[in-house]
């Protein structure tokens, strides 16, 4: 009898688990259980709409759903459909691989004011995401404050100062695309604790903003340094080498006609959202570094803007049944085993922390541990979890019905986009419903 292993979640730690598993020399049965019927998480909902070339891992991710021993069951949500326990009792292994959809609380006095953003949510409004279709943030201001220093705060800006021509080549929703072309937004910056040096940008996204049709990036040069520090790895040495010199090309960029700015400001701490019942500045206190920690230095400015996105990064959502850390917003866990027979891989296991790429190692070394923890199949799996959903009118999608569901959101593109999205899961399930295919089925 084969090994069953269930996946909780499609996003690239699921898929790249369910990869390593399928190579593995133990005969396994590997079923992928996502809550949407659309798969690949964070590919789909995460990297900026005009960075389609990241995308192109999910042909990879779809060769893996092919493989004979794996299946994939979208629209399937814990919680709602089944419990933890109950996929437990089905499945030799369970796989939480769910990421770390959530936003890390800004915490600071006026972060609840109407305007101010999380990054995940306002990544997924603009992405396209059912659970942010109806965010509406406000884009109604001149000025933006963009809080931390890594890919996705510069994702951020970057979409917000490109021109509708810019975006027209890319997936953006139509309701993302209209609200951005309304928005009078001309200043944006970018505020990072500590320095340019410690930033966490890769160096081809950090040039990229300086190559938009209508903005102009802005950089203090007395806020440069003139030299790395010693003691870092020749990897970390280039990197921060090779931003400084960007930062430097920016500080010596003249103003030309373009409409729009982003300042790059450092040794900047948020301190205070202000306003009424919505924002209207973001105050701040200048640090310095010391140690490599960002110190205060009792010196406040205030900057206006009335739309605040922060970027200080992300947790996992707890999960019943999984014991949880608030603190790290991580599953706990002992280098990937939580309980006999149940695992959890990726951003849910070692907090938001590497690239895409990076849950890839994640997987060789799950596949290990499942095989080398459980010798032979003794649950049901599969045909098992198809009989509990079907008892309780549950709709699953098979991969063969998101392919359906991929095709339409192709055949719709407007010219030279790739795709235009199906938002709603609704919307998602009419397009099967219109094919006249199967309510749910293995795929």
């Amino acid at each position: 009898m084969p090994v069953t292993i269930a996946i909780v979640g499609a996003g690239p730690s699921g898929f790249y688990a369910a990869e390593a598993l399928a190579r593995a020399a133990v005969d396994c049965r590997i079923d992928i259980i996502e809550r949407l019927p659309a798969p690949y998480g964070l590919i789909r909902y995460g990297v900026a709409p005009d960075h389609e070339k990241t995308k192109k891992v999910t042909r990879s991710f779809e060769r893996t759903a092919g493989h004979e021993r794996v299946g994939y069951y979208g629209n399937v949500e814990l919680g709602r459909d089944l419990t933890l326990e109950e996929l437990r009792g089905l499945y030799d292994a369970v796989v939480v691989a769910t990421g770390a959809p959530l936003d890390r609380p800004l915490g600071i006095p006026g972060s609840d004011k109407a305007g101010v953003y999380g990054a995940a949510a306002f990544v997924g409004w603009y992405n396209g995401h059912p659970d942010f279709r109806d965010l509406d943030p406000r884009l109604d201001s001149p000025g933006v404050a963009i809080i931390g220093n890594g890919n996705v705060a510069l994702d951020v800006a970057r979409i917000l100062a490109k021109t509708p021509e810019e975006l027209s080549s890319t997936d953006l929703p139509d309701y993302a695309a209209e609200a951005l072309r309304r928005a009078p937004i001309v200043e944006l910056n970018l505020f990072g604790r500590r320095g340019p040096v410690q930033a966490k940008w890769a160096n081809v996204e950090l040039r990229e903003m300086g190559h938009l049709a209508d903005c102009l990036p802005v950089v203090d040069p007395a806020q440069l340094p003139e030299s790395i520090a010693d003691g870092l790895s020749e990897r970390d040495r280039r990197l921060q080498e090779k931003n400084l010199a960007t930062l430097r090309g920016f500080a010596g960029l003249e103003a030309g006609k373009q409409r729009k700015r982003v300042y790059f400001s450092f040794y900047a701490k948020p301190l205070e959202v202000l306003g009424g019942g919505r924002v209207e500045a973001l105050r701040l206190e200048r640090t310095r570094v010391e140690a490599g920690r960002a110190v205060g230095t009792g010196e406040t400015f205030e900057v206006p803007c009335g739309l605040v996105v922060s970027s200080i990064g992300y947790r996992a959502e707890p999960i019943e049944g999984l014991p949880f850390d608030e603190g790290a917003g991580a599953v706990i866990n002992r280098d990937g085993r939580v309980a006999g027979g149940l695992y959890v891989i990726g951003w849910a296991k070692r907090g938001p922390i590497g690239v895409i790429s990076s849950n890839k190692p994640d997987g060789v070394t799950l596949a290990r541990q499942i095989t080398g923890d459980i010798d032979q199949g003794r649950k049901p799996g599969g045909p098992a979890l198809e009989r509990l959903l079907a008892g309780r009118g549950a709709r699953w999608v098979g991969f063969a019905d998101w392919k359906t569901i991929e095709a339409a959101e192709v055949a719709a593109a407007p010219p030279g986009a790739p795709r235009r999205k199906l938002i709603g899961v609704d919307d998602m399930l009419a397009v099967l419903d219109a094919a006249a295919g199967p309510p749910g089925g293995a795929g």
